[in-house]
């Protein structure tokens, strides 16, 4: 690795972070200026020859707060990532000593506080019901799409199809999901959730993201699943998500749909400037 004349190695820092298993590395380029391309964030998201994640999250100085973009695995932009957002929350909590928090993503301005116990809750913003907003295709009934097994159609700055069945766990998701990810209907793919309902305001999850493939847990996906819930009379607007990779709450109030749950910081590390040269 080349160094600097004062021996520090040239690279980029990094962190591996998660939220319930759904993970992510976070590039912190608020001290300096980094350009994340899409072969970029295709090669960290790579678990076999980068680091691997489910999506990439870059922060910088927005012009009032902190701001955040996101990558998912195949270098595609995604506006929203609740689980990220929770996660780098946390971290700007714990280095700042704040308990309140207002950053900034191209799905617009969220809030974040501690939620005590070690959980943070992220203010995800209201859910986009209308067809034009999530986006589809056509002009259609949003809580049942025309397509088999009428799913429901929300976005919350990236678009979601959720699907209520019997039993989560019987159904192919990796076959689902990779055939609905790219339905006609949805002009920039959407994540696909598949949820049961267990009990009074309790739902099993089971999540593919656009981009990525099948993910222990996804923080949009479980916002919109509370909601798609919701809008069809199944739960009411606070509930327990149970995924693969854990527990999430969220909750649709007035202002804006809350999600609260754990966040890990795994590791930071540094990217060497030898894997750096082989993206030139």
């Amino acid at each position: 690795m080349r160094a600097m004349q004062d021996g520090t190695p040239i690279g980029l820092p990094f962190m591996k972070m998660h939220g319930l298993g759904n993970d992510f590395v976070v590039v912190d380029a608020r001290a300096r200026v980094i350009e994340v391309s899409p072969a970029l964030a295709r090669a960290l998201g790579d678990r076999h020859r980068g680091v691997g994640f489910d999506q990439l999250a870059v922060m910088t100085n927005g012009s009032d707060n902190l701001h955040l973009a996101f990558f998912n695995a195949d270098g595609s932009p995604s506006a929203a990532c609740g689980n990220a957002t929770r996660c780098i929350a946390r971290y700007v909590m714990d280095e700042t000593g704040q308990k309140a928090l207002r950053l900034t993503t191209d799905r617009g301005p969220l809030e974040a506080v501690d939620a005590g116990d070690g959980l943070t809750s992220v203010n995800m913003g209201q859910p986009q019901l209308d067809w034009r907003e999530i986006p589809l295709a056509e002009a259609v009934d949003t809580l049942e799409l025309p397509i088999e097994g009428a799913p429901t159609a929300t976005g919350m700055g990236n678009p979601h199809c959720t699907y209520f069945v019997a039993d989560a766990d019987a159904v192919d998701l990796a076959k689902v999901g990779a055939a609905q990810e790219h339905h006609p209907l949805f002009p920039e793919r959407t994540n696909v959730q598949i949820a049961q309902l267990v009990g009074p305001d309790h739902l099993r999850m089971r999540v593919w993201e656009r981009g990525t493939g099948i993910t222990l847990a996804s923080g949009s996906s479980s916002c919109a699943t509370a909601v798609a819930a919701a809008r069809r009379g199944l739960t009411g607007r606070k509930v327990q998500i149970d995924l693969d990779g854990g527990t999430l709450v969220v909750d649709w109030r007035e202002d804006g749909v809350w999600m609260t749950g754990p966040t890990m910081h795994v590791f930071s590390g540094t990217l060497t400037s030898a894997f750096l040269e082989t993206l030139e």
